[in-house]
């Protein structure tokens, strides 16, 4: 007997007008809260259309898992941001390649974030935490408010570009923010352009398109340089090939292994590649890590049991964070479960849209190859079915005797996970086989930055403007806005 599918136009959603659709209906910096309103009001399978384009929407977190373990075979990125990133001038890393390239790569990346590597990156991830904290020190002695996102930008810059590239860029003690400023041009653009309705750029391209393509180019220009420099250190010495202590130097090592091991040659890994790949990291690893940690801070002043909670468990270790070694970070599992809480109620990437690559079908639901499929990343995050009391911070949700089973191990560089049925449901990182490669690393350099804020300072004050909860922007990631902080510094043996 054959299975009656239902049509995507007989699904509810909100009605549009001809040709532009639903477009009037959204703010593009309000984009995700717009698509999941119409979720809560239409249920976990909907329709809507921007411009001429209609798209399924989802927020059934089983059918999201269904459909994100099907790629890179059954779905991809769409056509259309890839084409948006390539007309900027953007070299294709993992994140936005697909087919046979994402495979190549995503096996070279992967390899870079092995947890040896990990764990050799840590004395420079440790090295960018007390430039942090000789910062906030700074600014805690002046009694100057610390604009947060801004000043976590810098931290996550100097940590990735460390990280990446072996290089001390080290704007956290310089007024020099050239990388940064480059950086932060290229993603809200990537955003905007993505979802305008026409592409007025092509025709009346401005003072801000090119500045745009300016940082495009002086990006490619010093990675190019990076990656030059990290084969000449390759080359010297012999012995950084066995422990890479970078990720650029990992990839470069783990590219070539990924040729010799390929049928025919055709696995080859060039410098684009890499050289996409880095800009990948420096770009998601920023805004991402920064974003989730000025969640992560606003969301614990705003509960002082949580806060005082984490903060004993910090000091509880008794060292300074000169001293911090990886295992004591691992072993933080209640700053871990607040950084699981924080991204299920504020997750950064919010929602991910993907294509259809040949005619398939979830929950019944035809969907015929190129269709957009807008994954709603936070419906059942915040669904009362899923979580008691959803809107409420309640980091024990993520230990053993919280709302879910018992946490198991995740990564001998982290230590606890999050606990199973809880992960199933809320999908920061995505999921699948395109599950962020990086995300043990994120989780490491939170739990560092928190760990070293906590350890020397107390948070007297993290105010949004007009007071209150902080607002969401969306802008490629979705970013709080304008928090500002006021730290103590600690007094020894307080």
């Amino acid at each position: 007997m054959t299975k009656t599918l239902r049509e995507i136009a007989d699904l509810p959603g909100p009605r549009g007008l001809p040709i532009i659709g639903n477009t009037l209906q959204v703010e593009r910096r309000r984009l995700h809260r717009n698509v999941e309103d119409w979720s809560r009001t239409f249920g976990p399978f909907f329709r809507f259309k921007l411009g001429r384009r209609t798209l399924l929407g989802v927020s059934d977190h089983e059918a999201l898992g269904a459909l994100l373990r099907d790629r890179p075979d059954g779905f991809r990125r769409t056509r259309h941001l890839e084409a948006i990133g390539l007309e900027m001038g953007l070299t294709p890393g993992v994140f936005g390649a697909n087919g046979e390239a994402w495979k190549r790569q995503r096996r070279m990346v992967m390899a870079s974030f092995d947890p040896s590597h990990v764990k050799a990156y840590f004395p420079s991830l440790l090295k960018v935490a007390q430039r942090l904290r000789g910062r906030w020190q700074r600014a805690a002695h002046a009694g100057q408010a610390i604009e947060l996102q801004p000043e976590l930008m810098r931290f996550t810059v100097d940590a990735i570009a460390g990280l990446a590239f072996g290089a001390d860029v080290n704007t956290l003690e310089s007024d020099d923010e050239i990388i940064q400023q480059h950086l932060d041009k290229i993603f809200p653009a990537l955003f905007k352009r993505a979802f305008s309705t026409l592409p007025w750029w092509r025709w009346f391209p401005g003072a801000a398109d090119r500045e745009l393509a300016r940082s495009v180019a002086a990006v490619d220009a010093a990675i190019a340089g990076f990656i030059a420099q990290a084969r000449e250190r390759l080359a010297a010495d012999p012995q950084r090939r066995a422990q890479p202590p970078n990720l650029l130097e990992a990839m470069i090592v783990a590219g070539e292994a990924t040729t010799e091991g390929h049928h025919g040659g055709n696995g080859a890994i060039s410098d684009r590649e890499v050289a996409g790949n880095v800009l990948t990291m420096l770009l998601a690893g920023e805004d991402t890590t920064a974003n989730t940690l000025a969640w992560m801070i606003h969301l614990l002043h705003r509960h002082p049991e949580a806060l005082r909670r984490a903060r004993d468990e910090v000091r509880a270790l008794g060292v300074d964070s000169t001293a911090f070694a990886m295992e004591q970070i691992a072993s933080l599992a209640w700053l871990e479960a607040c950084a699981h809480e924080t991204m299920r109620l504020k997750p950064v990437a919010p929602f991910q849209v993907i294509e259809a690559l040949r005619d398939t079908e979830v929950a019944g639901i035809r969907i015929p190859k190129g269709t957009a499929v807008w994954c709603v990343m936070r419906g059942d995050s915040v669904n009362e079915r899923h979580f008691p009391e959803p809107q409420a911070f309640r980091p024990e949700r993520w230990l053993g005797g919280g709302d879910a089973e018992s946490p198991a191990s995740a990564s001998p560089a982290l230590g606890p996970a999050s606990s199973s049925p809880a992960k199933r449901v809320s999908m920061p990182f995505g999921a699948g086989p395109r599950v962020c490669p990086g995300r043990y690393l994120a989780l490491l350099e939170i739990k560092m930055a928190m760990a070293t804020l906590l350890a020397h300072f107390d948070i007297a004050d993290v105010s949004a403007p007009g007071g209150g909860e902080a607002e969401e922007q969306m802008a490629f990631t979705m970013m709080p806005v304008g928090l500002r902080m006021r730290l103590r510094e600690r007094v020894a043996d307080s």
